[in-house]
């Protein structure tokens, strides 16, 4: 039987030598594909866990946001009713001085200028830390990630952190005292001259308010604008303290000087704008969302007129909105999450402008630039 099969392989040696060939050629190919296939599954799972690890640090990081939020509102709060103390006014009335028409006057200038400014800048800080604490964890995660290797320099150490974030200060400070330098401006222009026994419905009041968020935010302008005027009250000029030094810049100051820019092209792109403005409108009609309650129609309204929801169906006299207008601010600047801080926080929008950002910042590439 040897013999027989030796004969047959010798009859067809070049066909067995083929074969041969192709089978060894079949099983190094499967080798290799079981090689290749072992790598793109390795590659795939490394890629599902860093794409895991991401998604769980931007979720950390937007949590870190909303207590952050949470945490300045009292100082927000804090800063504006010492700017704009209607309490002392409301104080001197109990009084009954001779300049009671005076300072009805002043209060009611002081009153709508307190609780629209602070519509304007917790929808500002809402809006700014989303932008500053996004790219800042972007950084955080390019370092924790371990792409800084070979003795480079960490993208975000904490002592550039902490200087980055301290910018905020600026709308809690300067920035403010602008806003509500422009806001009372623009009050007085609308609310100056209307009397205190003059009545309006809430459909009326809405009206007044768009009217200053026009004069605010330069609606009525001809010239188109890049980005928000608002920018100006988030930021400092980009002649600073910091970048002015043209020299004894140590490596700390540069690295937060390339944040802070990065921060500021941020800010004057049409996106930012975008949602700022889309968190203004939410947050002014909030705001009269809390008023409505106060013009809901009485038993003798609805018997008299059979309206029981029109916006225009109860006027009140201005007198009496002061006092509704001026308690807004305790409800908008809350430390405890109300509905109007939560509004803003839990906006899509938000949410989707914060993941562009943090996506942008927490790439590889950004390694580059």
């Amino acid at each position: 039987m040897l013999r027989s099969l030796w004969s047959f392989l010798k009859r067809h040696k070049k066909k067995c030598l083929v074969l041969g060939t192709f089978l060894g050629g079949v099983y190094l190919l499967g080798k290799y594909g079981q090689k290749k296939i072992r790598e793109i599954q390795e590659r795939e799972a490394a890629e599902y866990i860093a794409q895991a690890r991401r998604q769980y640090h931007f979720e950390s990081n937007q949590r870190t946001c909303n207590m952050t939020v949470l945490s300045m509102l009292p100082t927000l709060r804090d800063a504006l009713m010492h700017q704009l103390n209607s309490e002392s006014l409301t104080s001197l009335l109990k009084n009954r001085p001779a300049n009671k028409l005076e300072i009805w006057e002043d209060l009611k200038i002081i009153s709508f200028t307190r609780s629209i400014v602070a519509v304007y800048s917790t929808c500002m800080l809402v809006v700014l830390l989303r932008v500053q604490l996004n790219i800042i964890g972007g950084y955080i995660y390019l370092d924790n990630a371990a792409l800084c290797k070979n003795g480079t320099t960490p993208l975000a150490p904490p002592e550039v952190q902490q200087q980055y974030l301290s910018s905020i200060q600026h709308l809690l400070g300067d920035g403010l005292t602008e806003l509500i330098t422009i806001v009372k401006q623009a009050v007085h222009k609308v609310f100056g001259s209307i009397s205190l026994k003059h009545t309006l419905s809430l459909l009326e009041l809405e009206q007044k308010l768009k009217d200053i968020r026009k004069v605010v935010e330069h609606k009525d302008s001809d010239q188109i604008a890049s980005y928000s005027p608002l920018c100006h009250y988030l930021m400092p000029d980009e002649e600073n303290p910091l970048a002015t030094q043209a020299c004894g810049l140590t490596e700390r100051d540069i690295a937060t000087i390339k944040l802070l820019n990065e921060t500021r092209d941020m800010l004057e792109s049409p996106d930012f704008s975008t949602v700022l403005s889309t968190c203004l409108n939410r947050g002014f009609s909030r705001l009269l969302d809390n008023m409505a309650e106060f013009f809901r129609p009485t038993e003798q309204d609805l018997s008299q007129n059979g309206s029981v929801n029109s916006l225009s169906s109860v006027s009140l006299p201005l007198a009496k909105i002061i006092p509704i207008i001026n308690g807004q601010i305790h409800s908008v600047c809350s430390e405890t999450p109300s509905h109007f801080v939560q509004d803003l926080l839990m906006m899509e929008q938000v949410k989707d402008f914060a993941a562009n950002v943090y996506e942008a910042f927490s790439t590889p590439q950004q390694l580059e630039k």
